[in-house]
């Protein structure tokens, strides 16, 4: 299993989170397709630079935006990202990271999520810093995310709002929905933004995991510290899936409209189900039933239980231990007559074995050229051998 873990000693940011990506690997030019699937009327681009921070090279992110100066409302954030070409995948990590900002922010403004309109979080510089985030996980294949205590400064912070008290009021609602464990700084700033905060809260556990380093990402803050202002990321594998044991839940349902089976299936990898599927049975007197299968981390057992037991007609569940032999995976992307594509490759024992083009992006193109998905998946697939 692909981990990542956050060493956040001088704090976190959405730009310092994307430069330890990039530090760690993932390519700016697929970052910028990435972002260039949002469709924004707006100009938004990307460029990364080596700094020196104290000792120590790391990498700084920049975010060029043409900005609009619009604020945005939950619901434009939430088309914005939900209509894009993005994968689906992703679109899902993105929204969740949005939707802890909302949270916040209703809760400090003493209204609903559905009505927050989005300031600093809302700009595009942030939505290119969460997206940029959301998929650059995507591209290294991490499938599970650690951080360290944050600290926090004390001082204040010039917001749209005026000046507010340092931890910024919405990133504090933030960090104390996730209990993150905070530790005092010396630092009369903002050491960790709502961006920031949002990205670990909704994504991060933690905790220092086991883990079989193979990579560091550097990423630079822009403030000077008396030490290095940057944001660690280790990227590694689990030495044993001993300490995330898999749990199979199961149940039968045999009265429950067909039509709410979609949505339940959606909502369940929204919360963090590493597998869904459904199959057709035969219950007692020979009833057609169907069986709703889930795969998930011991910690998700619970509240993927209760999701079965408050959306579906059924009463009760069988749960049992399971393990899972996995190859190693990681995201490339290769090139087509009709254009870029990512594809999922497999690794075992050390050797590229297969590449999947990712179907979404191939019918994306397809339809865009007027051509059959079946010749630009095969041409993806074509593209793929090659670098086996």
């Amino acid at each position: 299993m692909k981990l990542a873990y956050c060493d956040c000693f001088s704090g976190i940011s959405g730009d310092m989170f994307l430069a330890a990506l990039i530090d760690a690997g993932v390519s700016i030019d697929w970052l910028r397709e990435q972002i260039a699937c949002l469709d924004l009327d707006e100009a938004v681009d990307l460029r990364v630079e080596t700094t020196q921070k104290g000792p120590l090279r790391a990498s700084l992110v920049s975010v060029d935006v043409q900005e609009s100066h619009h604020h945005r409302h939950w619901g434009d954030i939430e088309a914005l990202i939900g209509n894009s070409r993005l994968e689906d995948a992703v679109k899902t990590t993105a929204l969740n990271i949005f939707r802890v900002v909302a949270k916040a922010e209703g809760k400090v403004h003493g209204i609903p999520a559905e009505q927050v309109h989005f300031h600093e979080v809302g700009a595009l510089d942030s939505i290119a810093d969460i997206v940029g985030a959301a998929a650059g996980l995507r591209a290294l294949g991490i499938e599970r995310l650690y951080a360290s205590p944050l600290p926090y400064g004390s001082g204040q912070v010039k917001t749209q709002h005026g000046l507010l008290p340092l931890p910024a009021p919405a990133t504090l609602e933030i960090l104390a929905a996730a209990h993150a464990p905070l530790v005092p700084s010396p630092a009369q700033a903002e050491m960790v933004t709502p961006t920031g905060a949002a990205i670990v809260a909704a994504l991060a556990t933690f905790q220092r995991p086991d883990i079989q380093l193979e990579r560091i990402g550097v990423g630079a803050g822009r403030k000077e510290f008396p030490w290095p202002n940057v944001l660690r990321l280790w990227v590694g594998q689990s030495p044993s899936d001993a300490d995330l044991p898999l749990v199979l839940l199961e149940t039968n349902i045999d009265d429950m409209n067909p039509q709410f089976y979609g949505n339940l299936m959606a909502g369940l990898f929204k919360e963090g189900a590493r597998d869904v599927f459904f199959t057709p049975i035969y219950m007692k007197k020979n009833r057609p039933a169907t069986m709703v299968s889930v795969i998930a981390r011991r910690s998700e057992e619970a509240r993927l239980a209760r999701i079965l037991l408050e959306q579906t007609s059924t009463l009760g569940m069988r749960v049992q231990p399971i393990y899972r032999f996995e190859a190693e995976r990681e995201f490339k992307q290769v090139e087509t007559p009709y254009g870029p594509v990512p594809v999922k490759v497999k690794i075992l024992d050390g050797r590229r074995i297969q590449a999947q083009p990712e179907y979404d992006v191939c019918l994306a193109l397809a339809e865009a050229a007027g051509a059959a998905v079946a010749d630009v998946y095969a041409a993806a697939l074509s593209a793929g051998r090659d670098i086996l």
